[in-house]
């Protein structure tokens, strides 16, 4: 009797600190939305915040998914894409515009009334990543390049007409990663995974103005988020896992910490002075103390792949998809968590 209670004091003493810490994450998972029958990679996301719905690119169902933005259950399946791959919800039209890769390379128009297709538009090979920017109401995509390319192009599409209205062209290596656009839609920042390098695209002139090389050991970087009150853009890094801080006036790196691989996705908390990076197994929270210096607070657990995500302040969530590609046995699903 006196062993079994030495041994339950032991025990608990062993797991109450590990029960405090869990306490102590600063996210918290609140709901999970298990997706049975999928398969492959879910890519990145996007929101309508007024209309509470939340999409999500399915690759291999060759779906773009519709959840409710605060309850986390799937409401509706958008068919008729390739590869779906980055988005953005138009909310003055009620329109979604989608890149489509794969064999498809196009750009796809979906109404969001009858969740159909309504327009496609083709470009070149390596259609991948878009932004859009509110200010001219342009969505920028990546195309024109594929295994082997020099350089590649973002070609501008106005999203009123849906047709192309221009291009930046010459930017170095056969694609790109992650985009950013400032607030005033004068800059967009792209990270330049075939030449190692933080692109700054002028948008008047719609010219490369600079070009930002990473640290000496760093390599194919992903995800991407602007401060531009501290004037500092981030970028996170594959090879190795590493977050990097730029000083936007002067393109000079003020800091670097280690962060999750296989990231693909990363969000600025300004409310709460972090940053979210997310990728396999789990979310790197990172808290800014100033615009110089930064610190490492967490590893949340996610799940297998789950490299997108999106954080939406009003509701201080962030949600990510958990993906399977590589590993059959994998279960996704939507995961959402709630600062803490």
């Amino acid at each position: 009797m006196r062993a079994s209670l030495i041994i339950c004091i032991l025990t608990f003493g062993l797991s109450a600190p590990a029960l405090s810490a869990q306490e102590k994450l600063p996210l918290k998972l609140i709901a999970s939305t298990p997706l049975p029958g999928f398969t492959g990679d879910l890519d990145h996301f996007g929101v309508d915040f007024q209309g509470g719905r939340l999409f999500l690119a399915s690759e291999d169902q060759k779906t773009v998914e519709v959840f409710d933005l605060r309850t986390g259950k799937r409401t509706h399946s958008i068919k008729g894409f390739g590869q779906p791959l980055t988005m953005a919800y138009l909310a003055g039209s009620d329109r979604l515009i989608v890149t489509d890769g794969g064999d498809t390379d196009a750009v796809q128009l979906v109404d969001c009334k009858e969740y159909k297709i309504i327009d496609t538009l083709k470009l070149g090979p390596g259609v991948d990543h878009g932004v859009y920017s509110p200010i001219d109401k342009n969505f920028y995509v990546e195309n024109g390049g594929g295994p082997g390319s020099k350089t590649h192009v973002l070609t501008i599409i106005d999203t009123t007409s849906f047709k192309p209205v221009g291009e930046v062209a010459g930017l170095p290596g056969d694609s790109n990663e992650g985009m950013v656009i400032d607030h005033a839609g004068k800059k967009l920042y792209v990270n330049l995974t075939g030449s190692d390098e933080v692109g700054v695209i002028d948008l008047a002139t719609r010219q490369l103005a600079a070009r930002w090389p990473l640290p000496a050991d760093a390599h194919v970087a992903h995800a991407i988020a602007l401060d531009e009150p501290h004037h500092r853009l981030f970028t996170a890094t594959r090879k190795p896992a590493l977050f990097i801080v730029f000083d936007i006036d002067t393109g000079k790196v003020v800091s670097t910490l280690p962060c999750v691989g296989v990231n693909s996705d990363m969000s600025l908390d300004a409310a709460h002075k972090r940053i979210y990076v997310t990728g396999s197994e789990t979310a790197t929270v990172i808290e800014q103390r100033d615009a110089d210096h930064y610190e490492h607070i967490a590893e949340v657990p996610t799940a297998y792949r789950a490299k997108s995500s999106i954080f939406v302040p009003e509701l201080k969530r962030l949600y990510v998809a958990d993906s399977g590609k590589g590993k059959p046995e994998a279960k996704l699903a939507l995961q959402i968590f709630e600062v803490q």
